[in-house]
């Protein structure tokens, strides 16, 4: 573990990403539940803030709580920020998973079937996100829909996601193709942009959300979402990233694991070690 600067000598919410940092396909890493539970027992708030828009909410809190991490109203989704950039009352297209419709649902969004985009109902927003039943046909459907003047929404645009077996392809390379085919550049919403940001600040309040640590294993999204947020990074090694590529951002903390990040923290001054 290395440090870049000193972090504020309080309790401080964290921030953790999930694929990467908790979990691999909803395998704990080594050391991940015990570093949950000492950061919560030493009065640390934690907030799983993730870009897997692919699971319905519950589904995400049900599986960390399979593996020793109670979870209940502490999981916040990309295609939960997403749902933020619709107003209630208005009609979407979703090209993507379940979670999706879901957040866009509780918001009072309209999803509109892909047999009635079809038949050429009107269409105000066409979502993106991670799905594994895309295709052709999908892809036509969503880039006419943008075609035709709807909005077009990214959950995120992490090409990539890490898996056991090593990265696989994320949401980002599925809206990478209905921009493409659409000729339209889309809002994005998960990290590391505002609409996230956002979400986190409402959930957390502002100045809680300044003083959080944000851990993540892809700087591109969670060092720059910190930035965004103008909170510590700390920088794991269990997920996308090697050691022999450059972090950029420069992360405030870096450690092998969840763990050692967690104890690092925990052993500042008024981190509750």
């Amino acid at each position: 573990m290395s440090t870049t600067q000193s972090l504020p000598a309080v309790p401080r919410p964290l921030l953790c990403d999930l694929d990467g940092v908790d979990w691999l396909a909803h395998q704990p890493l080594p050391g991940s539940v015990a570093a949950n539970a000492q950061l919560r027992a030493h009065g640390h708030r934690v907030l799983f803030v993730t870009n897997n828009s692919l699971s319905r909410v519950e589904e995400q809190e049900r599986a960390l709580a399979a593996i020793g991490v109670p979870a209940e109203g502490d999981v916040l989704t990309s295609a939960m920020a997403a749902a933020r950039l619709l107003q209630p009352g208005e009609r979407a297209l979703v090209a993507g998973g379940p979670g999706v419709s879901q957040a866009l649902e509780k918001r009072g969004v309209i999803c509109i079937a892909a047999a009635e985009v079809d038949a050429g109902a009107a269409v105000d927003a066409v979502v993106v996100g991670l799905h594994r039943s895309f295709d052709y046909a999908g892809l036509q459907r969503a880039a006419g829909a943008v075609r035709r003047g709807a909005r077009l929404i990214g959950t995120n645009d992490d090409a990539t996601y890490p898996t056991p077996l090593g990265p696989v392809p994320g949401g980002g390379s599925i809206l990478a193709a209905v921009s493409t085919a659409a000729s339209v550049d889309p809002q994005i919403a998960g990290k590391p942009y505002a609409p996230m940001a956002d979400l986190v600040r409402e959930v957390l309040g502002a100045q809680a959300a300044g003083q959080a640590v944000m851990v993540g294993d892809r700087p591109s999204t969670d060092g720059r979402f910190a930035r965004v947020l103008g909170c510590a990074y700390a920088h794991v090694f269990t997920g996308v990233t090697s050691r022999e590529e450059k972090i950029d951002p420069q992360p405030d903390l870096t450690g092998d694991d969840l763990a050692a990040v967690v104890a690092t923290l925990l052993a500042a001054p008024g981190g509750g070690g």
